[in-house]
């Protein structure tokens, strides 16, 4: 399985790069930078996300985008969703998105979201709504496999890799302690179980992790 990872330097796609590896899939990074890229076992491209093409994606079975931007902006994941949603829409090449948590319900009720609830930390808020458009932008596709992957409302960059982690959709799911919690390198193992299965086609999932092993 051919795999290109959108942001292979940043904190989660080094890990969802790792992984990758990990298993034997045939992965090529595509950043920005290739100098900051620790792996040296992978394959790059080395090209601008707002530059990407059908050529540069049709190439592979899945993309993942893990394209971070830094906190207090909104426009970049949208502009860039946008991208990706040209590049790839009526080609086969599954898009996995690493989303945000804001657009999930806050429980079963499905009544409010993250936003309307008020659970969406000031420092996140701009890119959450960035994120949130970008499902939008993804739900009114036609010819696009995609996969948003949401985070829990606690994504924490220093949890352990457990492997005690659940799937779920569009609600807000919660860990043994009653927290919305979900490592990095759970995460990780999550995108790679998606981008392996495919099980979640066209739809939104969430992951929440245990604490500890």
């Amino acid at each position: 399985m051919k795999v290109g990872i959108i942001g292979a330097t940043g904190k989660s796609g080094r890990l969802i790069t790792e992984e990758a590896l990990k298993r034997g899939l045939d992965v090529t990074a595509i950043v920005r930078n290739a100098s900051k890229l620790e792996e040296s076992k992978t394959k790059v491209v080395e090209k601008d996300i707002f530059d990407l093409t059908t050529e540069d994606l049709s190439v592979f079975d899945v993309v993942v985008n893990a394209f971070g931007t830094p906190i207090g902006q909104t426009q970049p994941h949208i502009d860039a969703g946008r991208v990706l949603i040209e590049a790839l829409s009526g080609t086969d090449t599954r898009l996995v998105v690493l989303g945000g948590a804001g657009s999930l319900y806050v429980d079963a009720s499905c009544k409010q979201n993250g936003f309307s609830a008020g659970t969406v930390p000031d420092f996140a808020y701009e890119i959450a709504i960035g994120q949130a458009k970008n499902l939008e932008d993804l739900q009114a596709t036609s010819d696009l496999n995609w996969t948003f992957v949401s985070p829990s409302a606690f994504y924490d960059p220093e949890g352990p890799r457990t492997g005690r982690y659940r799937i779920g959709g569009d609600v807000m799911l919660y860990n043994s302690d009653g927290e919305s919690y979900l490592s990095y390198p759970d995460m990780a193992l999550a995108i790679v179980d998606e981008v392996e299965s495919g099980d979640h086609n066209r739809q939104q999932m969430t992951v929440v992790s245990e604490k500890h092993i």
